[in-house]
């Protein structure tokens, strides 16, 4: 475009100087060798322009012809770069396929028609036909002479670090991911690599400097970069809570300003302050992550933050957290756990109602039969809640990868992947429980619940009753006095006064075989029920 400019500009001021030429007109006269030679201005400046034009196509003819030896090798060279690069493309492509064959025949090509020294990318494709075709040591090779070099060093570790990781040398594969994270810190696979290496030797120092590397070099988001740096400052502080409860509690404290609701780190704050005996921040640090996630954890070490509390005090404590944080289902069940400590079955028994009502879950029926046990210790009453239980969803727990932990850890056990656990129901029940655990399966179980257990009193059993005598109960409105039966035969007592079928518990007869269904007996006059 420039040139094309320059030609129109050059063009344009000829014109103009022969115009003004033509408008100013004149002789021009000279000497030479003795001869006069006149002409017009107009036809002197004419000769001169052809003369220059002359001498630059003169220039041109022969520089061309000088140097067309070079052009000629340039224009073959270039047609040869071209197709050699056509062939390490279509090799590249095949290698990315998984064709073996077409790469390594690209590759040969390529390497006659591109020198090896000037393009790294002839050893990439090598080392990728290599791979595929399952020569692992050639490969190896490659990748090693690959990293001596510094314009494809990193290509080189990266290729060694997925070969010693294929193989298991899980230290070898760690040395090459560190030195690449340590002279290109930006690479996110062996910053990931070398960060969850330290994290499983215990190494918290060197992986908090490691993912600051990283957060400057732009790698990691800052959230993100703020969530793990949080992560590794819990790990660091539970590590440290027995040895330095103090150093502990300031690493805690930090992770809380980066992740203000990570639990783990909020627990271990709290308890680094009460090793000094500083109840008030460590309530108030639970009472914080509190209102913004609620947690089992934080309300059981804000519950027994003080040792020398009453189940009452307790109870009071429970209350602050539901005031805190109302209508949510861990404040409904830390009330209610408290007040079955303290004995206010009635109060346990609302707001386990109410949680109930909220999510059915084990824990929820669970609370039920503890308080059924503790109150009425109806058996039945406590077994229809266990079978509740049973059909009902598992409670939240720590998952990662598909392990279930009993406490928080910072990185995964099965694929090491840094801040892997999360609060939530345990794979095997995410696709809903035996029955479905919605509010309408809570208010289910709450109005199918069976009545208390009451026990009838047993009528009068003559002198010589066994232990297990068949009474037989008749359902007419009269009936004859109770006859002694032989001494031979088995005892039977007959009640005169009308008596009720006991109601059976969960509203059906038991699946004991001595009992009969007064809905399926035969004889509509009679009803046998045997008590053992």
């Amino acid at each position: 475009m420039l040139r094309i400019l320059s030609y129109v500009v050059l063009v344009l001021l000829l014109g103009i100087g022969f115009a003004w030429l033509a408008e100013r007109p004149g002789s021009l006269s000279i000497i030479w060798q003795g001869q006069l030679i006149e002409m017009s201005l107009m036809v002197a400046a004419a000769i001169l322009v052809s003369i220059v034009a002359l001498v630059m196509f003169v220039w041109w003819f022969a520089r061309t012809v000088w140097t067309s030896p070079h052009s000629v090798r340039r224009y073959f060279r270039a047609r040869t770069r071209d197709r050699g690069y056509q062939a390490l493309s279509t090799g590249l492509i095949a290698a990315g396929a998984g064709n073996a064959a077409l790469a390594r025949k690209m590759s040969a090509r390529a390497r006659g028609l591109l020198r090896a020294d000037q393009e790294p990318l002839i050893l990439v494709l090598d080392a990728q036909a290599a791979v595929i075709e399952g020569r692992f040591d050639e490969a190896r090779r490659l990748f090693q002479q690959m990293s001596e070099d510094p314009e494809t060093r990193e290509l080189g570790l990266r290729g060694l670090h997925v070969e010693a990781t294929r193989l298991g040398a899980h230290e070898a594969a760690r040395q090459y991911a560190e030195t690449a994270a340590e002279s290109a810190p930006y690479l996110p696979w062996a910053a990931k690599s070398t960060l969850e290496h330290r994290c499983r030797a215990g190494h918290w120092d060197d992986a908090i400097r490691l993912l600051d590397q990283q957060r400057v070099a732009h790698v990691l988001k800052r959230a993100e970069a703020d969530r793990l740096k949080a992560v590794l400052l819990t790990a660091k502080a539970e590590d440290r809570l027995e040895s330095d409860p103090s150093v502990a509690r300031d690493n805690a404290v930090q992770a809380l300003k980066l992740a203000r609701d990570l639990v783990p780190a909020a627990i271990v704050a709290a308890k680094g302050y009460l090793r000094e005996d500083n109840l008030r921040k460590a309530t108030s640090v639970l009472e914080q992550v509190w209102k913004l996630s609620p947690h089992p954890d934080i309300a059981h070490t804000y519950l027994r933050a003080r040792s020398g509390d009453s189940a009452v005090d307790r109870l009071k404590k429970a209350e602050r957290l539901e005031h805190l944080r109302p209508n949510n289902i861990e404040s409904l069940l830390i009330v209610a756990e408290a007040a079955l400590d303290a004995q206010d079955f009635a109060k346990a028994r609302s707001k386990a109602e109410a949680a109930a009502r909220m999510e059915s879950s084990e824990r929820v029926y669970l609370l039920f039969a503890d308080i059924e046990e503790a109150e009425t210790n109806d058996q039945g009453r406590i077994r229809y809640w266990m079978g509740e239980a049973l059909k009902a969803g598992r409670d939240p727990a720590w998952v990662a990868d598909g392990y279930v932990s009993e406490r928080w850890l910072p990185l995964s056990p099965i694929t090491g992947k840094l801040d892997a656990f999360e609060w939530k129901m345990p794979f095997d029940q995410v696709e809903g429980a035996i029955e479905d655990g919605t509010i309408s399966r809570g208010e289910q179980a709450l109005s199918a619940l069976p009545p208390l257990q009451t026990k009838p009193q047993p009528p009068a059993a003559p002198e010589n009753r066994e232990t297990h005598p068949f009474i037989e109960t008749t359902t007419p409105a009269a009936a004859p006095a109770p006859v002694r039966k032989p001494a031979q035969e088995t005892p039977k007592v007959q009640e005169t006064a009308p008596t009720a079928v006991p109601e059976p518990f969960f509203g059906r007869p038991p699946d004991d075989p001595g009992v009969r269904d007064p809905a399926g007996a035969t004889d509509d006059s009679k009803t046998r029920l045997r008590l053992f």
